[in-house]
């Protein structure tokens, strides 16, 4: 079986098996099978497999069909230009996420604009934390962004960390990031104060189970998907223990779920926070909300 054939073949396959994107799956998987650049795939369609390639392939179809996902055949994902490993101990990281980088880097630089300081662009001085980091794609790729700055990378699962920390490794981000196992933030005596917290919470909710796609449902981590039954229940805590944990004018950014923005902006109209913002996704769909930390908490007046 040469290249074109296997190809043709394998988007037949998951075509009929109703995967979605079923074109692009089957040459990730070709390639991954075949340990080949996508160029070669297509400069050299004749090239013929060999059994164990014909053998690898075809077991990756059929898990596949059977409604695995790409990346965790492939144990691999592209987020913020880079490639990430991912495992079935982290979210995959999607494209939504990168929203988060952005607001997060441009809030950086308006603070420093309001405060008339230069753009830190390299980071220097910042201490951030990554709240519930798992793969480690948050932490990673605004480490890249900003080298000088300084990281505190934050989640519950033992394997998540891992993970993470292989993929800092990998980016050579590892002497910027310390990775700690905690649910939220560590006791305060621990934990010092940060310049920004982000985070990309658990949102979706368990009410939602049914409806969610096989291959999230059934292959995803349940402890970094569901963030209640409604879905929006973490944040409260979250915004919380935020507010205790950012310097004055310190900002946190967050990734909000597809409907969660009701439930969620009413916690950052406490006096703790000030210049509040929502960013859409492309799809039109409030995806990152944004506040900073308000210096001074003005108390009530007195009747």
């Amino acid at each position: 079986m040469d290249f074109r054939s296997a190809l043709k073949h394998g988007i037949a396959q998951l075509r009929a098996a109703d995967i979605a994107s079923y074109t692009l799956a089957a040459e990730l998987l070709l390639l991954h099978a075949t340990k080949r650049e996508r160029t070669y795939l297509y400069s050299h369609p004749e090239a013929e497999l060999t059994a164990e390639e014909v053998s690898a392939y075809q077991q990756l179809l059929d898990r596949r069909a059977s409604g695995v996902p790409v990346q965790h055949l492939t144990c691999k994902q592209e987020f913020w230009g880079l490639e990430f490993e991912v495992t079935p101990d982290v979210l995959i990281p999607r494209p939504e996420t990168e929203h988060l980088i952005e607001v997060a880097l441009d809030r950086l630089a308006l603070r420093e604009l309001h405060a008339g300081r230069p753009n830190k662009n390299d980071g220097e001085g910042l201490l951030i934390a990554d709240v519930g980091t798992g793969s480690g794609c948050i932490a990673v790729a605004l480490a890249k962004e900003m080298p000088k700055s300084r990281f505190m990378a934050f989640d519950v699962s033992p394997a998540a960390l891992a993970v993470a920390r292989r993929n800092a490794e990998k980016h050579a981000a590892a002497n910027q990031i310390e990775f700690i196992e905690s649910n939220l933030f560590t006791s305060s005596s621990r934990s010092p104060l940060f310049d920004l917290i982000v985070s990309n919470p658990p949102y979706v909710g368990r009410r939602e189970t049914a409806a969610l796609a096989r291959e999230v449902r059934d292959h995803e981590p349940e402890l970094a998907l569901y963030g209640g039954e409604e879905g929006y229940e973490f944040y409260a805590e979250l915004i919380a223990q935020s507010a205790t944990h950012l310097k004055p004018s310190g900002l946190l950014v967050l990734e909000l779920g597809h409907d969660s923005l009701p439930a969620v902006q009413p916690l950052l109209d406490a006096p703790h926070w000030r210049n509040v913002a929502v960013t859409n996704d492309l799809a039109g769909i409030p995806r990152v909300i944004a506040g900073e930390r308000a210096s001074v908490v003005d108390k009530p007046r007195q009747a």
